[in-house]
């Protein structure tokens, strides 16, 4: 997984409005590290954090608080109801020899045979929740559907990943093909109805 660094300061426990609301004003988003020995309220920069949660892929945040480096990854952002802006922010710390749980996006690569014949795309699940070590950890999860028929699927129990424990319900479909009005038949699926057939005819004669 990749890593982004990101500068922090220590600020006063005080929870009070007045201080938080004048962390804002400074441009800084106030915040909670959580996970070591301790937790340790933090602010951040506005625009550096911004910058970071404006983008589809999941990193690592390092930490760096006032010379302190930790390895942390966002649990929760609250935002403004009205701008929009990030106002809290809860970090939870990583160690690379312990398992950490993730939400991490889906990708789909790849056109499907059931696709070029008409059929569309169902994108069932747009985050799988892992767990693995830090280092094992990947940004995105790709799945691709290259060979996937009308009707087919890909299921949480179809996607292996070495070293990644997927915690979703091994069932659940990650992304099918449906059928549609234009959907039409390939020559491999017309010759693989006729296969499954054959041995019927066989029997009767």
């Amino acid at each position: 997984m990749k890593s982004v660094a990101l500068e922090a300061s220590v600020r006063d426990s005080v929870r009070k409005k007045s201080a938080l609301n004048s962390i804002r004003k400074e441009g800084s988003v106030p915040g909670i590290l959580y996970g070591g020995e301790n937790n340790t309220n933090i602010a951040v920069n506005e625009i550096a954090f911004g910058k970071l949660i404006n983008t589809p892929e999941v990193h690592i945040v390092e930490l760096n608080i006032e010379g302190k480096k930790v390895k942390a990854v966002i649990r929760d952002v609250q935002f403004h109801p009205v701008s929009d802006k990030p106002i809290h922010i809860d970090f939870y710390e990583v160690f690379e020899d312990k398992l950490m749980t993730m939400g991490i996006p889906v990708r789909v690569v790849g056109n499907s045979i059931g696709i070029k014949n008409g059929g569309k795309r169902s994108d069932k699940l747009r985050k799988l929740v892992l767990k693995a070590l830090p280092a094992n950890m990947p940004d995105v999860v790709e799945v691709d559907i290259t060979k996937l028929k009308i009707g087919q699927s890909i299921k949480v129990q179809d996607i292996n990943l070495e070293g990644v424990e997927l915690l979703d319900t091994p069932n659940a479909v990650v992304v099918a093909v449906k059928t549609s009005r234009v959907a039409v038949m390939t020559d491999d699926e017309e010759e693989e109805e006729e296969g499954a057939e054959a041995p019927a005819e066989a029997a009767a004669e």
